[in-house]
């Protein structure tokens, strides 16, 4: 599995430095890739996030002043959230990739699966992952489970190249940085996550309004959905959780895209550690969002059942009903919280 040379230093603009990678890192192998090539498909993880919209916006308009074509698609339209952010119109909702490309592209994806699209293993795949969970599916696989975000990768393959970080890029990095710490509160954040934040900023990335974006620019829906979802929060000792059903979200007009960040409300109790969040899909199955504040890995509990992600952040999709999910995810939890005690005992 590649990884990256953390005792290798890039110089970036107006001081600082970020981590970067030795020559055999896959970092050569992806920019001479993207140097010989001239067509590219670039694609993330169905369900939308931050980083996965950030990056792939920010890789297509690398490609872009490269000199190549891009095509950035997407299983599912992009969630209003991050319909503001630069160039976003020109991700295309598709099912199936036709067509032959140079190299298909796919950020933070563990697997062809998680990309919800057809047809991608007829391509040249690259491989850029950052989850604790990514695996090396791709002719080439460049994981790095210390970068902040996917988007700390992009730039790092944006300087590698030589092209200019242009404003537009840089706002749609800084948002990936933004969004995948939690606004700089996960476990991942550290020196060089500010120094990354910086560059991005002196870059032309408005910290200000891309922060009045994410955080202060909800839909009615999706506060009616909070408030329907708090009216049924459970704690035990330091764990919490919530839930909607399917109902809920017809009655308040919700998106799947509503339910994020919900479970971050229970998980900012006092005195509480980890916390999951479960909405009911239309197939009867039901989604987990699990959050820790660093003791929990709630990566290596939703990779057990078939999910993935960070240590403080991760996801998974179990057979319903809700309340047998409840129960498997209170396992998981009690267990792992359980462990954590007797090991400071």
């Amino acid at each position: 599995m590649s990884g990256v040379n953390r005792a290798a230093k890039l110089p970036v603009e107006n001081g600082g430095s970020l981590p970067a990678s030795s020559d055999a890192d896959p970092i050569a192998k992806i920019r001479q890739v993207l140097e010989t090539g001239g067509r590219f498909l670039v694609c993330s993880h169905a369900r939308f996030d931050g980083d996965a919209v950030g990056s792939t916006l920010a890789l297509g308009m690398l490609l872009k002043a490269m000199g190549k074509r891009a095509d950035l698609v997407s299983a599912e339209p992009i969630p209003h959230l991050y319909r503001r952010l630069p160039g976003a119109h020109t991700i295309r909702t598709a099912s199936e990739i036709r067509g032959h490309y140079d190299a298909a592209i796919l950020l933070e994806c563990d697997s062809l699966e998680r990309t919800g699209l057809r047809g991608l293993s007829r391509q040249f795949l690259v491989n850029i992952d950052h989850h604790i969970t990514g695996q090396p599916f791709a002719q080439i696989n460049w994981i790095d489970r210390e970068a902040v975000s996917t988007g700390e990768m992009v730039y790092r393959l944006v300087r590698a190249t030589g092209a200019r970080l242009t404003p537009d890029m840089a706002a749609c990095l800084y948002t990936t940085v933004l969004t995948d710490t939690g606004g700089f509160c996960y476990g991942s954040v550290r020196e060089s996550t500010f120094v990354l934040a910086r560059e991005l900023v002196l870059a032309g990335a408005d910290p200000i309004a891309i922060a009045q974006q994410m955080y202060f620019s909800l839909p009615a829906s999706k506060v009616l959905l909070l408030g329907t979802a708090l009216r049924r929060l459970k704690r035990e000792g330091r764990l919490t959780w919530l839930w909607v059903t399917q109902q809920d979200m017809v009655r308040t007009c919700a998106a799947p895209e509503d339910c994020e960040g919900i479970v971050n409300i229970a998980l900012g109790i006092e005195g509480v550690e980890a916390a999951f969040f479960l909405r009911e899909l239309h197939e009867g199955r039901v989604r987990v969002s699990l959050r820790s504040k660093g003791e929990v890995n709630v990566a290596a509990i939703a990779s057990r059942l078939g999910g993935g992600g960070h240590e403080n952040a991760a996801g998974c999709t179990l057979d319903g009903p809700l309340p047998r999910a409840v129960q498997e995810i209170l396992s998981e939890l009690r267990g792992a919280l359980a462990g954590v005690t007797a090991a400071s005992a």
